[in-house]
């Protein structure tokens, strides 16, 4: 499941997507060994916003947003609509 809907974040589904894009985030800066200041150089922002939102703290950015900064950080973005195999439709970050 969803660890934010199991808390009672609202707007979980938003919050878990931005957590994985996040996620993203972090493992690009850690494996190109990436300063915070190198990183938010990159993606136009300020190291402190950077720090925190690693942190975290990233329920301001929208995920186009997110998905920008990845774009940034020279990786591509691909979004992939297809109908639900079985259950219930669902969003991910793979």
């Amino acid at each position: 499941g969803n660890v934010f809907e199991d808390i009672g974040v609202p707007e979980s589904g938003d919050h878990m997507i931005k957590a994985g894009l996040v996620a993203k985030i972090d493992r690009i800066v850690r494996e190109r060994k990436l300063t915070q200041s190198a990183a938010a150089e990159a993606m136009g922002i300020d190291q402190p916003k950077v720090s925190a939102m690693l942190g975290g703290h990233f329920r301001g950015y929208s995920v186009e947003r997110l998905l920008r900064f990845l774009v940034a950080l020279g990786h591509d973005v691909e979004i992939s609509v297809r109908p639900r195999k079985r259950g219930t439709a669902r969003l991910r970050v793979a």
